[in-house]
């Protein structure tokens, strides 16, 4: 999760000082590895987290999370590209994917690594 929060920021302030049409193209190559990287390994990682019995629980509050920040973060996104324009707004993206990630690396960056299907309790 951590690459791939980073390779989103990346794409974020890629897009922000984008300024060629095949700029946003090869962006958006490259936004598709974040989602290949991300997608299935979020819900991975939902599952490892919580008991097998509590999973569809766990991946209906998950989902739910997911959809209620979607529209915020999509209005601020655009309120953001009218007052200030498009640098700000992807920057301001950029910026805190790459906090998400560091904070991922700090704060368990030295966990050891979990197989996936393998049981987080201790």
């Amino acid at each position: 999760m951590i690459t791939a929060w980073t390779v989103y920021g990346l794409v974020y302030l890629g897009f922000a000082f984008a300024s060629e049409a095949y700029h946003v193209w090869l962006l958006f190559l490259i936004y598709g590895l974040f989602f290949g990287l991300s997608e299935g390994t979020e819900r991975a990682w939902v599952a490892d987290l919580v008991e097998e019995s509590k999973r569809g629980m766990a991946y209906g509050v998950y989902h739910f999370f997911i959809g209620i920040s979607a529209l915020p973060a999509s209005l601020l996104m655009g309120f953001l590209w009218r007052a200030v324009g498009v640098q700000w707004a992807f920057s301001l993206g950029a910026f805190l994917a790459l906090v998400a990630a560091l904070l991922a690396l700090v704060l368990m960056g030295n966990t050891p690594a979990k197989s996936i299907g393998q049981s987080a309790k201790h």
